[in-house]
């Protein structure tokens, strides 16, 4: 009887020890496989991610074919309507096309270089204007700021909100006006354009070009939650306000 009890008491504790072992067996199988799947998700997330950002990448050197012709095209029509004032014009000509051929193919420019280009852009189409028109320009600019010569600024951004305001003006109207305010402070940049707009373009909205779109596309591939874009239409005077926050943005470039 004796020899019956320790043969099941060696049975139960072999159980209990079996059944501990292939416990901590499975337990190591299921961490190790647990393990491996984590690393593979994390292989295929960076990959998707290195997919996603060359996709972005290419939609938007596809944008930039599209972009530079059209501005190029514009900048001549200006220069060849007034003769009269090529030397000016062929000068600020040769400092935005020195930024379109050497630097709007880069990724980013800096603030600097972007707005230097901006202004010459400005005095290019302004030949388009009677000097007694009401054109305002406002630039604030605080050279200081930390993001001032920083490679934040994706060329040629501010090209449509000028375009646009030239392009879609009635200059004819006794009240027209262009007004083009530019400010950098703390890292924000801001630009704002108002113009009193042509009815006929004002009815005609089909006809307001590649420009307006492949802005929207740039800014929400490229700065994404870090900029906004309002633009509005009230009593025949178009606004367009964009904001971007550089620094921000900046930092998640240094840190990502």
């Amino acid at each position: 009887m004796e020899g019956n009890y320790n043969l099941i008491h060696d049975y139960v504790i072999f159980t209990g020890v079996f059944a501990v072992f292939l416990f901590l067996t499975l337990s190591i199988y299921l961490f190790s496989r647990n393990q491996r799947l984590k690393i593979k998700n994390a292989k295929l997330s960076e990959s998707n991610r290195l997919i996603q950002n060359r996709l972005n990448e290419v939609q938007l050197e596809h944008i930039g074919t599209k972009l530079n012709p059209h501005l190029f095209k514009n900048i001549l029509n200006s220069v060849q309507s007034h003769a009269y004032q090529t030397y000016m014009s062929l000068d600020k000509l040769a400092n935005v096309l020195d930024y379109i051929l050497y630097e709007s193919n880069n990724k980013f420019v800096s603030p600097k270089e972007e707005l230097s280009f901006a202004l010459s852009l400005i005095e290019i189409n302004k030949i388009k204007v009677n000097p007694l028109f009401d054109f305002r320009i406002k630039s604030k600019i605080d050279k200081s700021d930390s993001v001032f010569e920083e490679k934040v600024f994706a060329p040629l951004i501010s090209v449509d909100l000028i375009e646009n305001a030239f392009k879609h003006t009635d200059f004819l109207a006794q009240d027209s006006f262009i007004s083009i305010q530019m400010e950098l402070d703390a890292g924000i940049f801001s630009m704002k354009v108002s113009n009193k707009a042509s009815l006929k373009n004002v009815l005609h909205k089909d006809n307001s070009g590649f420009g307006s779109q492949s802005l929207d596309q740039r800014l929400k591939l490229i700065y994404s939650d870090f900029y906004t874009l309002r633009k509005n239409s009230k009593n025949g005077v178009f606004t367009a306000e964009l904001t971007i926050n550089l620094g921000e943005f900046y930092d998640k470039m240094r840190y990502s």
